[in-house]
């Protein structure tokens, strides 16, 4: 077996904040120390800090939380993600703006020290980011992320905990995606009380309305839950069709293209590892949807 290459990261020091925010299960706000630092990302000009306080949304690397905001739907274990992510980095007594609510009014501390690592930042702006506290935060202006560090990550404890999924993009490092799917195998094999897999239909599930994939209903991949709720949205307005026929009808525009690229991955002979659109792996008869393949052998595409 070839030794795994770890790349090195730019190191951002900052803190972490929530009060005023909307935090969830795999995201959370970042107040850089040196905004400047962000030019070393690639596709920086995307990056808008906050004109108020500075901060940056964040995508965590290699997780998907369940949804707790997208939009008005929200799915099982949300508020449960969001809760055990904050509890890991240090917020207690966190308040909320009125029962129901998710935006954060108060917490303590109102700020956490800590640090990411990046390489870029995504479609929408956010740097994509190993996220550490300060006790684990690595010194420096760069670092060599190799398994014991990534360990340390909020990422990877999400993820060991099983209360998120594994989700990577292309863009992800090789060893560090072996490294993700690895834990992630764990969880699932683990299928603990109140960790995603075990109340996961990904591979099978009933869409008759947005219940049925609500906070009380079938737990699914995130990313398929958001075109799920949408497709819902657009057959409320009169569409006619099925949920990949409206995947690719939004996909013919430039400006929203639903339609990921995934690698479908073949760990005993990967030269048999095949590349297709999302819409390839769904199969629906009637109200009854399925993800083919398995979600650990799953690579979607950066776009």
């Amino acid at each position: 077996m070839p030794k795994p290459f770890y790349p090195t990261y730019p190191v951002i020091h900052g803190d972490y904040v929530i009060s005023g925010y909307e935090p969830d299960g795999d995201s959370v706000r970042f107040i850089a120390d040196d905004l400047t630092l962000y030019h070393n990302l690639h596709r920086n000009y995307r990056i808008k800090p906050s004109p108020k306080d500075g901060s940056v949304q964040l995508r965590f690397e290699g997780i998907d939380a369940t949804e707790l905001h997208y939009g008005s739907a929200a799915q099982a274990l949300g508020a449960d993600a969001r809760n055990a992510l904050l509890a890991q980095m240090g917020f207690t007594n966190v308040k909320y703006a009125s029962a129901g609510s998710t935006k954060v009014t108060s917490s303590t501390p109102a700020k956490v020290r800590g640090s990411i690592l990046a390489l870029a930042a995504e479609a929408n702006g956010r740097p994509v980011s190993y996220v550490l506290l300060e006790k684990d935060s690595a010194q420096g202006s760069s670092v060599r992320v190799d398994e014991s560090l990534l360990q340390k990550t909020m990422n990877y404890q999400m993820l060991s905990s099983g209360i998120a999924y594994y989700t990577v993009y292309t863009s992800m490092p090789l060893a560090h995606r072996n490294i993700f799917r690895d834990v992630a195998a764990k969880a699932r094999q683990a299928n603990s009380k109140g960790s995603v897999w075990a109340i996961d239909r990904t591979s099978e599930f009933v869409l008759d309305n947005q219940d049925s994939i609500g906070p009380k209903g079938q737990c699914i991949l995130p990313k398929l839950f958001r075109r799920c709720t949408d497709y819902l949205k657009a057959v409320d307005r009169g569409f006619m069709g099925n949920l990949a026929d409206w995947i690719i009808s939004v996909s013919s525009t430039p400006s929203r293209n639903e339609n990921d690229e995934v690698l479908v991955l073949n760990n005993q002979d990967p030269t048999r590892s095949i590349r297709v659109k999302l819409t390839d792996l769904l199969v629906q008869s009637n109200r009854r949807i399925s993800l083919q393949g398995d979600i650990l052998d799953l690579v979607f595409v950066e776009k």
